[in-house]
């Protein structure tokens, strides 16, 4: 039988490839040591062999035809740092980002075509609006009084009934430290703690679950600031204080929800990490507060500061633990539930139920059946 060569691919799109998947020649050469020669020109990849190398390199097959490299960036800004947005380009967070604009685009359409009952708190507030009034606001939503953690055991018990609460009132969530269910393409805190995007009829927050859950906390309702402004964006990277005046009164809102002023004053007694644990926020978090509303001199603050930044980059425990379980919060029960009943009353095939998810088959069935 006659193997089929392609003829037509440009080095250069094999090129552009690599370099997307942010990787280099040398280790590519590597993984796919045909590829040498490709990239001379000296041979020709079989059809085959060119889409096992598209799926090592998570590109669109049919992209490896175009004679000129596609302009692609990430349709939201994503700010790290001092809140600079970079140019450069993560696929693992292209794809993420990606991945649930496609879910909240079938939402919109499914909750709008069945008369379902959306989100209120989507823009809600503007950059005018006091950051007390934008907390109170958000509290009246989510059902929660100023001391609302304090009861709490854990950061993690602290998130969970964030959570919960947030779903019931109508926002989507995504808890991930991976792109998909593809534990080889890890989704570095580094370039995406979480992200926000607007919707009056779907709102969505994704929350990288690689990160500690102390900074999913506030990553919860940063974000949520986000949507009530209407404003879609991501952050990244250290905790650091941010230029952008979105960033910064999202920023403000949060540590005002988490940590109130007047709770604050009530509790401090000049023990940084006592106080963290009785609001369930991270150090820095309490200690920038602590030192914006007076209560730290700079001093004190700069030496907490120089002497945080030297410990390790606090993470989540492990990433194994039952594969359901972590499903639910992947895919994201709110939204796992309008999938099932769509389903169930035909509007969707499970064809399109399992590109949706993420999960095919038997292991879709286990998944609704005895999580959802």
């Amino acid at each position: 039988m006659a193997i089929t060569r392609v003829n037509d691919i440009r080095p250069e799109m094999l090129r552009w490839a690599i370099q997307r998947a942010g990787s280099n020649e040398e280790k590519a050469v590597k993984a796919v040591p045909a590829l040498k020669g490709w990239l001379s020109g000296e041979k020709k990849p079989t059809v085959i062999q060119l889409q096992q190398f598209a799926d090592k390199f998570h590109v669109p097959f049919g992209y490896l035809f175009l004679r000129e490299v596609p302009e692609e960036t990430i349709p939201i800004p994503m700010f790290r740092g001092e809140a600079a947005q970079s140019e450069h380009f993560d696929l693992n967070v292209y794809d993420t980002v990606m991945g649930v604009r496609r879910r909240q685009d079938w939402l919109e359409e499914y909750l709008e075509e069945n008369g379902i009952d959306t989100c209120r708190l989507v823009e809600t507030v503007s950059l005018k609006t006091p950051v007390g009034e934008t907390v109170s606001l958000l509290r009246e939503a989510l059902r929660l009084e100023p001391r609302w953690a304090f009861s709490l055991a854990s950061a993690e018990a602290a998130v969970s009934m964030l959570t919960r609460q947030m779903e019931y009132e109508g926002i989507f969530l995504v808890y991930n430290g991976v792109v998909g269910n593809n534990t080889h393409r890890p989704l570095k805190v580094s370039e995406c703690r979480g992200f926000a995007l607007a919707s009056k009829t779907a709102p969505y927050i994704f929350v990288n679950s690689a990160d500690s859950k102390s900074a999913q906390l506030f990553t919860l309702i940063h974000e949520a600031a986000h949507l009530m402004l209407g404003v879609s964006a991501g952050h990244a990277g250290e905790e650091t204080v941010s230029h952008d005046v979105v960033e910064m009164y999202c920023d403000k809102v949060a540590a005002e929800f988490l940590v109130p002023a007047i709770e604050l004053r009530n509790v401090w007694n000049g023990d940084i990490r006592y106080v963290s644990r009785r609001f369930k926020v991270s150090e820095i978090v309490v200690a920038r507060r602590a030192h914006d509303l007076g209560m730290l001199p700079d001093r004190d603050y700069r030496a907490f500061w120089l002497e945080y930044r030297k410990r390790p980059v606090a993470k989540k425990e492990g990433s194994g633990g039952d594969f359901y379980l972590t499903s639910v919060k992947r895919v994201g029960r709110l939204f796992a539930i309008h999938v099932r009943n769509a389903v169930n009353s035909r509007q969707l095939s499970y064809t399109e139920a399992y590109n949706l998810t993420g999960l095919h088959g038997n292991t879709y069935q286990h998944f609704m059946t005895n999580n959802i």
